[in-house]
């Protein structure tokens, strides 16, 4: 799996962050970032959780 930010709708609400850690981290400007890729398969589960809780689908997930 592979997760993807689209920056242009990402507005920093840190939420893939705080609920997967692994591969996800806010940066300096203010925007989600991707760490891991692809996903480790131990994240998973929290990384499609993140994805579904993002508050504006700025999250992309390829499988």
């Amino acid at each position: 799996m592979r997760a993807r930010v689209i920056e242009e709708e990402c507005i920093g609400d840190g939420t893939c962050v705080d609920e997967c850690p692994e591969v996800f981290e806010m940066r300096d400007d203010g925007l989600a970032h991707v760490i891991a890729d692809p996903v480790p398969p131990e994240a998973e589960e929290k990384c499609r959780s993140a994805c579904e809780n993002c508050p504006v689908d700025a999250i992309e997930l390829e499988e």
